[in-house]
This record gives structure tokens, C-alpha cells and sequence, in this order.
């Protein structure tokens, strides 16, 4: 068993953030050190496929009024009709969430190789502004001595996915500047001030991690501490590893046969 109480499969780490935080630039360098990242916003979407369970769950909250023609989610009007309306929002999320949980689990799981390719596997679009300057070198692109498994979502901590998970980082920005990028990667104002009221101030997430990571200012800023955490990273999992074979029980050694009557 692993510190957080489930079976031990590796070492697990939640990465969360708020909108346009930059959360989605440090999932791409850890998944370029060799982790295993899941974006919950893929898991989601296959989720939300026709015939899915979580279209299904969509459907018996909400009807017909927010699936497509063929039977699976519009985003958008499952969006507006969230976004504004709370007491829908947390229905959705309620009912979400456990889906999200459970099939994270069963990719982590999974051996590396008879894992499918888990959602998010393809780089993220980045939510970081192209930097000035080139990026600094990546710390290292050769995957870890002990799997590592990273599961990036927004609301990690709010929907209670923090036991069991080693390890929780936050990547955090000044909301204004959080919203300029936000806008300049195309979300509609209105549409980005109400996801990020949605969102809330972030005290409980942050008071959930147990890293955080400062995006206020350069890319190059970002990548340094990120740089760092992929190097703690691995010396935990191999920690943790380590500490794991010293619990497994030695083999009892052979019985001593019994002398043969003459």
C-alpha cells in the first residue's frame, strides 16, 4: 500500500490550477520528463460521447435540450446552461466526477504496457503566452525509475480527489492577468469572467497542495520551478519505491527436511 492508503501502482500526482494558470504548460514538461499525464477535460469528453456514461448522466439531469443529434454532449450548451445556474453546476459535477475518478484509476492502474493511450496523452494546447525568449532546457526527457502518474484537472481538490493522490500541485496567477490570457486564447469576455467566478478565489485549492507553483512571470520563471518540482518528483517516487520494498515480507526460508530412518 502506498502513504495515501490505496494499492501502491507508482507515484501520483494531482496538478491543478485555474483558468488559463499555466497548469496546462506544466502538464506538457512533465509528460516531456517521461510521467504519465491525464487531462480530465479529455477524460471528460470521452465521457460525454454518445452512448457514454457520462452523456447518459447528462441526459437523465438535464435532457435532451443539451445533446447533440446523435446522442452525445454539446459542450456549449451544456456550458450555459451550468455557468449560470449553480445549483446545476454542482448536479453536473456530482455526478461527473466519480466517472472521472474511476477511470483515471483504472489508466493508472493499467500496466505501462498494456495501458491504452490515456486522454491527454497529445500536448495540450498551452495556456502560457509564447515566450520572448527561447525556453530554457527541459531538466530531463527520460521517463523515471518508478512510473509516475500525473491526473491535471481544474477541480481536483474541490471534488475530493486529494487522498489519494501523493502529491498535489497548484499552479497560481493574478486573476486579471489569468483572464487576459484567458481571452487572448479566444473565450468569449463574459464567458471567461463567469468560468473563473465559477472557480471560485482558489484558498481551498491551494490549501489542498502541497506545492505551488507562481505563474506571474515569465515563461522562464515558470519553467525553473517546474524544472524543480519534476527533479522532486522523481527523488519522492524513488523514496517512496524504496520505502515499499522494505515492507514486503522476505520469502520464509525453505523447511529443513527431515532426517530419513535408516
Amino acid at each position: 500500500m502506498s502513504a495515501t492508503g490505496r494499492p501502491a501502482t507508482g507515484y501520483r500526482v494531482g496538478l491543478t490550477g485555474g483558468l488559463a494558470s499555466g497548469k496546462s504548460t506544466v502538464a506538457g514538461w512533465l509528460r516531456d520528463a517521461g510521467f504519465q499525464v491525464i487531462d480530465a477535460d479529455r477524460l471528460v469528453a470521452d465521457l460525454y460521447r454518445p452512448g457514454a456514461a457520462g452523456a447518459a448522466a447528462v441526459s437523465r439531469l438535464f435532457g435532451g435540450a443539451v445533446l447533440t443529434p446523435e446522442g452525445g454532449v454539446d459542450h456549449a450548451a451544456l456550458a450555459a446552461r451550468v455557468f449560470a445556474d449553480a445549483a446545476a453546476r454542482q448536479a453536473l459535477e456530482q455526478a461527473i466526477h466519480p466517472l472521472v475518478r474511476r477511470r483515471f484509476e483504472e489508466i493508472a492502474a493499467a500496466p505501462a504496457d498494456a495501458a491504452p493511450p490515456a486522454p491527454g496523452s497529445p500536448p495540450a494546447a498551452t495556456d502560457q503566452p509564447p515566450p520572448s525568449a527561447p525556453d530554457p532546457p527541459p531538466a530531463t526527457n527520460q521517463p523515471p525509475p518508478v512510473p509516475v502518474t500525473v491526473l491535471e484537472a481544474t477541480l481536483l481538490v474541490e471534488a475530493g480527489y486529494g487522498p489519494g493522490f501523493d502529491l498535489i500541485v497548484t499552479v497560481e496567477g493574478d486573476p486579471e492577468e489569468r483572464l487576459r490570457r484567458a481571452i487572448a486564447r479566444g473565450l468569449d469576455p463574459t464567458a471567461a469572467r463567469a468560468r473563473l467566478a465559477a472557480q471560485g478565489d482558489g484558498a481551498r485549492r491551494r490549501q489542498g497542495a502541497q506545492r505551488v507553483l507562481h505563474n506571474d512571470g515569465t515563461l522562464a520563471d515558470l519553467r525553473r520551478q517546474a524544472d524543480a518540482l519534476i527533479a522532486d518528483i522523481r527523488r519522492a517516487a524513488a523514496a517512496a519505491a524504496a520505502a515499499a520494498a522494505d515492507r514486503v515480507p522476505a520469502s520464509p526460508p525453505p523447511p529443513t527436511p527431515l532426517p530419513s530412518r535408516p
